[in-house]
């Protein structure tokens, strides 16, 4: 059974046909299908996923059947780290500025995200002096936001 509908609002030549498990849209000269074999549409994706899982399964058991057994060592298994060997223990704590300064540099470092679209859109003669007003009410509460770090010595390491 085919069903064929008629849009009013569009031109008398576009229809939308729905026959068994397809659906085809009908525009003056063009005919586009929708649904049809889904199967056969995604057997290339299904096909490279059973191979690279294929893949990855023959090089873990290649690796463990072709590589060499060797012996154990105690000091070539200890840690190493930055070319010095761990002396002390690695749960140390850290002093909270540590965080703060992490913190603050990540915050001041995304503002300057937001400096590439409006650097993208200064080239507009339009809004050119929308656009640097914009941006200097931003600089200045960025500024201020500085000032505030600054004043609160949350960046001063010699103070303890």
């Amino acid at each position: 059974m085919t069903l064929l509908v008629t849009n009013p609002f569009l031109s008398s030549a576009s229809a939308l046909a729905v026959g068994g498990d397809s659906v085809f849209a009908v525009g003056g000269d063009s005919v586009f299908a929708a649904g049809g074999d889904s199967v056969s549409e995604y057997l290339p994706v299904l096909m490279m996923l059973i191979f690279a899982l294929l893949f990855g399964a023959a090089n873990l058991i290649l690796s463990v059947i072709l590589g060499k057994k060797g012996a154990t060592n105690p000091v070539k298994e200890a840690a190493y780290e930055c070319g010095m060997p761990p002396i002390t223990d690695a749960h140390q704590r850290f002093s909270v500025k540590f965080y703060l300064v992490a913190i603050l540099f990540v915050l001041f470092d995304i503002e300057v995200v937001f400096l590439y679209p409006w650097a993208a859109y200064f080239g507009e003669k339009s809004l050119q002096t929308f656009l640097f007003l914009e941006m200097l009410v931003f600089i200045g509460i960025l500024f201020l936001g500085w000032w505030y770090v600054i004043r609160k010595g949350a960046v001063n390491w010699a103070r303890e």
